[in-house]
């Protein structure tokens, strides 16, 4: 057999940067440009945003009134969550939306027999809203001490690449079954907005308008509008009238029923609903569920760096922003938003397809955010796409952010058996356990933890529904006391701990330098 020529095994060699980013995150497109941009991560935030209100209020007792209030005040809040933790937490282009690792505890709280005994539905509405406030106030203490005590800083010391690899890559796989399961509700128009959404990102990448790569870096908003008018219009024709219920629900662009019960302004304000209640028991849970947050959105902000084409972020840095996350929780709390903040995996994902990593981007999605949370009937009316045609879109996005987590290995040895010992058993466990707690809750109508304590129960139930928190206990455990001597460069060590200080690498203080001169103030160490 004939030697392969050298040009045939050309060497690839570990990268701490991505490359093929036209923006960076401190480098910006221009005005116009980025506005669009910013729109398209805002069209985006609108999933989370309206998936989480439409499941829980509908439980909580509330109207579609309340559950556009709520709407609203999830956007205006993430939108302010957003400009502090680019302005002052991590500094990475990172948009901050509702978190779904509350939805355990917060499930709990809505059945609590002293909220279900209320015969009014508006009244335990009010009531169930100001105990979830009360318990999401209390844990945001969890991420305000550990992110601005730097005791999370501390704790991260123990990641290496190898470490990391199971915990980034489940952010984007272990958020599955917001993939294809919520698409496949409307096949009609979710298999055609992920053919759509990958032929222009993708295989139409290179077509320019004006040295614009305006299908690549716009897929989008293309594919969205695209499809969202060709849904208006089946369902404008009829096609769905002798459908059943829930195919009508998935599918149609009028059953939303948010615009006509969006006012034309109204600005969130803090406890609007009501002084907060608090119970120690409630709190537990939603302190379980502020942890699970934690988890996942340090895994989403390494993540978030290197589709920035940055640096990781420093231990500093990192437990700045934990902090900073913590304290959006808070106003979470205050404004009740209905559940927790985290970062939002899915516009993570869009830096990788649009291959623009730019804080500023971001920093004007945040605008839109508040914006059209304040304007409610327009608003509403970007809100009232189909959730099919989001789920389409995560199945690319998530797909993205797990591949981040993947691509972490290029600086292990994954020749070593331990290495692979690790990988493979963090994310098998990662992805089953959670599934047996989903399962089993869906069977038995309450979790695998089920005894008299009900703030124990939410903690367990919590904790390990989440993929991300699952794979960082056993692989942060596996990796530090598995040969772990013997096996720092093959952990990938010695790349990872110059970015464990500020001041390890010079680039730190051009991505994470605080603005305004603060750093006189607040010196990273």
């Amino acid at each position: 057999m004939e030697a392969p020529k050298p040009e045939e095994t050309s060497h690839h060699p570990p990268m701490d940067q991505l490359q093929g980013f036209e923006y960076c995150i401190d480098s910006n497109p221009s005005w116009g440009e980025a506005i669009a941009l910013g729109f398209q991560h805002y069209i985006l935030s609108l999933g989370t945003a309206v998936i989480i209100p439409t499941f829980l209020v509908s439980l909580m007792g509330g109207s579609s009134d309340d559950k556009v209030r709520v709407i609203q005040t999830l956007l205006f809040v993430g939108g302010i969550n957003t400009l502090l933790q680019t302005l002052f937490g991590t500094r990475l282009p990172t948009v901050i939306g509702g978190s779904h690792a509350f939805i355990v505890p917060i499930i709990s709280i809505i059945h609590d027999s002293s909220l279900m005994q209320i015969p009014d539905q508006h009244l335990r509405f009010l009531a169930t809203m100001r105990a979830i406030q009360g318990a999401v106030i209390v844990s945001s203490s969890i991420q305000i001490i550990l992110g601005f005590s730097q005791l999370w800083g501390i704790f991260s010391r123990f990641f290496s690449p190898l470490g990391m690899v199971p915990v980034i890559s489940l952010v984007g796989f272990g958020l599955f079954d917001r993939g294809f399961p919520l698409a496949g509700r409307c096949v009609e128009i979710g298999i055609p907005m992920l053919i759509l959404f990958v032929i222009c990102s993708q295989y139409l990448k290179n077509f320019r308008t004006k040295d614009l790569p305006i299908l690549e870096r716009f897929a989008l908003l293309i594919s969205v509008t695209v499809i969202w008018a060709y849904a208006h219009l089946t369902t404008a024709s009829g096609a769905y009238k002798h459908r059943p219920d829930l195919t009508q629900i998935h599918c149609r662009t009028d059953r939303a029923n948010l615009i006509s019960s969006a006012p034309w302004i109204k600005i969130p304000y803090p406890l609007q609903w009501g002084a907060p209640t608090f119970d120690a028991g409630h709190s537990f849970g939603m302190m379980a569920a502020a942890l699970v947050s934690l988890i996942e959105s340090t895994a989403a902000y390494i993540a978030a760096s290197r589709l920035a084409s940055a640096t990781p972020p420093p231990a500093h840095v990192l437990s700045r922003g934990i902090g900073w996350q913590g304290l959006g929780i808070l106003l979470d709390g205050l404004f009740g938003t209905g559940t927790g903040s985290t970062v939002s995996v899915e516009n993570i994902g869009l830096l990788g397809s649009t291959r623009v990593g730019s804080r500023r981007v971001i920093q004007i999605s945040a605008g839109f955010m508040i914006f059209f949370s304040m304007l409610g009937k327009f608003g509403a009316l970007f809100a009232s796409i189909p959730i099919p045609i989001f789920a389409a879109i995560y199945c690319v996005l998530f797909g993205i952010v797990a591949s981040v987590g993947l691509s972490l290995l290029q600086f292990t040895n994954m020749n070593s058996m331990r290495n692979m010992f690790i990988t493979g058993v963090s994310l098998f466990l990662g992805l089953s356990i959670p599934e047996y707690f989903r399962e089993y809750t869906a069977l038995a109508h309450h979790g695998p933890s089920h005894t008299s304590a009900g703030w124990f129960n939410d903690l367990l139930n919590t904790v390990f529904s989440s993929s991300p928190t699952v794979a960082l206990i056993v692989s942060v455990f596996l990796d530090n006391t598995l040969d772990y001597k013997d096996s720092a460069s093959e952990r990938g060590m010695h790349w990872w701990v110059k970015f464990r200080t500020f001041r390890g690498d010079g680039r730190n203080e051009e991505f994470y330098t605080l603005p305004f001169n603060l750093n006189r103030f607040f010196p990273p160490s």
